[in-house]
């Protein structure tokens, strides 16, 4: 059966050509035959039909202004319809291999390990698995909205172009309609005129769940069990497997820009999107539900349910029986259409919590299966009831993150107007007093008298009165977390749990309504994990609240900062090791784990296939749940297409089912003491060899010239500031401008600087190559980090990033460049030994991938570097260089 009538090759060729008829009519032919030059003299060099650039430079360096913006606009375009492309490509891999069923990492393929073991063990892992992915707010996508909206329409014409079969009067329809969704995206303004405010960006992450997620979920469901109880001998019961939640209007780290009033906005907000939603579903149902009370056995139970209603809402009771007299299920269905409506109303009657609308749900499925109507019930009942136990009345639950300096600061001021010198004391004095003023019974401050009190400190206290007043309207578990960043000390941790306890949403030895996470993420902190979360489990306070909150303690990891503070493979292995030492800290302490990762898009920063890094993670630490972000673009490339979220859904949840059975059955990971020793020579060595680069004189400089940083922190990217303060340095810019203006320059050295010394150097002191091939063989761990790298060197264009380099002062370019270029070739080598690979990128449909687009990011680059050099550009040439960014960002499909 064949599923599709087109190939990713027709889709490029033909969308490469409208774009081209619609520059031509838009711009103009000279627009058009610059571009096509630029792109045919780039194909040309890269098929080795040119021995050099300077055709292509000089190409570039004629165009007039108003040329450079529009070749700029075209290739941004372009990017942006290839990707559509590509993921059209990705759509027809996963259904064809899924109906030949060869699709890897799918329910079959987990079910099939599960094959052999007893029933009581298959119930613990999926009784034990949560994933909780957590949408965050962090700038790093770099189109608008309107821009993704109009892309995402012209991806459902695509769609409709290769599944449906057409007339050539329906063809020609569809494709006028594509014409004009192109010429639309043409006409429509690229770069942001303003920065998106927090409210904005909640936006964007609740358009992915209400639109997407919330459709797909309850099929991953229906296949899940669908797989279990055909080759599973025993019944499973499947419990709630996924969790979203959102920093998008609630991370107030390093961003003034969100307050109470955002977070108040972004609850009341998600909570409206997904009533509405569920109204749509009972809207459904109403029309499904036409059974007639003739046909029908109605039980007690149901007889009970329905009476209960309509003593509640006497009113809405009437006039359902008059509009639906003999049908029971559809008096129902408005009646619980009612109570949703009333929720946030002063009326009563309205849903107190999502518990109740289930219960009404599972009312409605007793007496539907009762009188024969299974079909009915796994079509659309069992769905809605997946959907209200993931998003209930809050649609995602929201974190609460700030800086802990903010919270010290509002502790030290708020204590000093009580006679109390907080700032004086040491770390075992203010744990001493934080935790005596957490279990007595009477507060210490009123956080609602906040008069003469600094701007942080006001900001802090606000904050927590707010919480519990969110709390006592969407729910405890609305925004139940409480994450704090730079956390390097137990009192860190004990100074939000003071300031919860004053505001009410703890108040031990009763009540806990919050899970306090502390942010793990210098090389200081997680050396010291031990005292810092020891000290927390062995605190009188701090232990009662644990225990309240079911004895599970969230830690969250920094991948970003810890990359940027120790390089690619010292942070990696940092991470894994402490990984392992945070397991073996709560286990001692009879604590359960769940791990936060703080992983951002980029291989740097954490990115890369969330599967494979479950499968990676130390086996230690798989209790079976498990928390991670998802940040700017990678947000749109994996959630913004139904058919792939669903899919990325499954190979998450494979991938920690697997993780799970792996960590029962063996749960200390085998690594062999010489290959801990090589990774300890290799990741010092690395370190060392990355921070004397960053050390190295004029290297801060050399940055600022050779990317265009200083264009970036200008973009209206997000609401956050690109930097935490005023000065230039490394360790104060943010992790994602830093990645960012490396990827733009091609030279993406986060992902990949100080692998090449740290290996010769293990090399060098005695260790062989067959040693590190075997760790990539049999170690997870090391093969994920490895293939990681290789991508990030893949992706790195050395003779692009001269071409930067050029920018730079001629003695920093000599003192830097070639140095980082020695680095990346011996990268390169090394890895293609150890994994022993003809190519760097192992997936054949991702070297294609990049074939594609490497000559049509080289002219963007080329034009880049051009308006760089410029010193007085004008604002027509302004545009064109924050064009560039748009279009490299799109071209290399990732930012920071």
């Amino acid at each position: 059966m064949e599923l599709h009538s087109r190939g990713v090759r027709q889709d490029v060729r033909e969308l490469g050509s409208l774009l081209g008829d619609v520059l031509a009519a838009q711009a103009s032919d000279e627009a058009f035959e610059a571009v096509e030059a630029l792109r045919t003299t780039a194909i040309e060099y890269r098929r080795d039909d040119r021995t050099s650039r300077e055709v292509l430079r000089e190409n570039i360096a004629s165009l007039s202004p108003e040329h450079r913006r529009s070749v700029a606009r075209a290739f941004t375009t372009y990017f942006e319809l290839i990707n559509l492309a590509e993921e059209r490509e990705r759509v027809r891999a996963v259904r064809t291999e899924s109906q030949n069923q060869t699709l890897e990492g799918s329910f079959d393929d987990v079910v099939a390990a599960l094959d052999d073991v007893d029933s009581a063990t298959v119930q613990q892992i999926v009784d034990d698995v949560l994933i909780e992915p957590t949408f965050t707010a962090h700038p790093t996508e770099a189109r608008r909205k309107t821009i993704k909206a109009k892309l995402r329409s012209i991806a459902a014409m695509l769609e409709r172009l290769d599944e449906q079969s057409h007339t050539d009067i329906e063809r020609a329809h569809l494709e006028r309609e594509l014409d004009a969704a192109v010429t639309s995206l043409w006409q429509t303004a690229q770069i942001r005129s303003r920065r998106p405010t927090p409210d904005d960006e909640a936006h964007n992450v609740q358009w992915y769940l209400e639109n997407v997620l919330f459709d797909v979920i309850g099929d991953v469901y229906t296949e899940f069990e669908s797989v279990l109880e055909r080759d599973i001998d025993a019944s499973i019961a499947v419990p709630k497997l996924f969790e979203f939640r959102s920093w998008a209007g609630s991370d107030r780290d390093g961003n003034p820009h969100v307050t109470p009033d955002v977070t108040s906005r972004t609850l009341a907000r998600q909570q409206s999107l997904v009533l509405e939603r569920y109204r749509e579903e009972l809207d459904t149902l109403s029309g499904v539900l036409s059974q007639d009370r003739a046909r029908l056995s109605i039980d007690a139970a149901f007889r009970e349910s329905l009476q209960e209603d309509r003593d509640a809402l006497p009113s809405v009771a009437v006039t359902a029986e008059e509009a639906y007299p003999d049908e029971p299920y559809r008096q129902k269905v408005r009646l619980m259409y009612e109570r949703l409506d009333r929720i946030d109303d002063v009326r009563p009657g309205g849903y107190d919590a999502p518990d109740e609308f289930d219960a009404d749900l599972r009312e409605l499925i007793d007496s539907l299966r009762a009188n024969g109507a299974d079909s009915i019930v796994d079509a659309y009942l069992v769905p809605l009831r997946r959907k209200v136990e993931t998003f209930g009345f809050t649609l995602a639950n929201l974190d609460l993150r700030d800086h802990r300096e903010n919270h010290t600061a509002a502790v030290q001021e708020t204590l000093e107007r009580e006679g109390l010198d907080y700032g004086t004391l040491n770390e075992n004095e203010r744990i001493a007093l934080l935790t005596d003023a957490v279990l007595q019974e009477q507060p210490v401050i009123d956080l609602t008298e906040t008069g003469g009190l600094s701007e942080t400190t006001t900001r802090v206290c606000d904050r927590f009165t707010h919480l519990s007043d969110w709390q006592a309207e969407y729910g405890s578990g609305a925004i139940d977390s409480y994450c704090i960043s730079m956390t390097e000390q137990p009192s860190h941790v004990l100074e939000v749990l003071f300031l919860a306890d004053q505001a009410g949403v703890v108040s031990l030895p009763e009540y806990s309504g919050l899970n306090i996470v502390p942010l793990l993420e210098t090389k200081s902190a997680l050396s010291n994990a031990d005292d810092i979360m020891g000290t927390l489990f062995e605190n009188d306070a701090y232990s009662q609240t644990l225990a309240l909150r079911g004895n599970t303690q969230e830690i969250m990891l920094g991948y970003s900062d810890s990359n940027k503070e120790n390089g690619f493979l010292a942070a990696n292995w940092a991470l894994y090791r402490n990984q392992r030492r945070l397991g073996a800290i709560t286990d001692a302490h009879d604590v359960d784990l769940r791990l936060f990762h703080g992983r951002g898009g980029s291989i740097s920063r954490g990115g890369g296939p969330m599967n494979e890094a479950l499968l990676a993670l130390p086996r230690e630490t798989v209790t079976g749940e498990v928390k991670f972000t998802e940040q700017g673009e990678a947000i749109a490339e994996k959630y913004a297409n139904p058919r792939i979220a669903e899919r990325n859904l499954e190979q998450m949840l494979t991938a920690q089912l697997r993780s799970r059975l792996r960590s029962l059955n063996d749960p200390e990971e085998p690594i062999r003491s010489e290959w801990r020793d090589a990774m300890a020579t290799m990741s010092e060595t690395a370190r060392t060899e990355y921070q004397e680069l960053l050390e190295t004189d004029g290297f801060v400089a050399y940055f600022e010239q050779a990317t265009p940083i200083t264009v970036i922190e200008t973009l209206n990217l997000g609401s956050r500031p690109a930097s935490r303060s005023d000065e230039r340095t490394v360790e104060d810019l943010r992790a994602i401008p830093w990645v960012f203006s490396w990827t733009q320059s091609r030279c993406i050295l986060p992902g990949w600087y100080g692998l090449a010394a740290g290996i010769d150097a293990y090399l060098e002191d005695g260790g062989d190559v067959e040693t590190l091939q075997e760790m990539y063989s049999e170690w997870p761990f090391f093969r994920t980090t490895l293939d990681n790298a290789a991508l990030a060197i893949a992706r790195t264009d050395m003779e692009i990033a001269a071409e930067y380099a050029t920018l730079a002062d001629d003695t920093l370019r000599d003192r830097i460049f070639p140095r980082l270029t020695a680095e990346h070739e011996r990268a390169a080598e090394l890895v293609l030994t150890i994994t022993d690979r003809t190519h760097l990128i192992d997936r054949e449909w991702l070297r294609e991938s990049l074939e594609r687009r490497n000559p049509y990011v080289d002219p963007l680059n080329l034009l880049q570097v051009r308006l760089l050099e410029t010193t007085e550009r004008t604002s027509e040439e302004e545009r064109a260089l924050r064009l560039t960014i748009n279009g490299i960002a799109a071209g290399m499909k990732n930012t920071g």
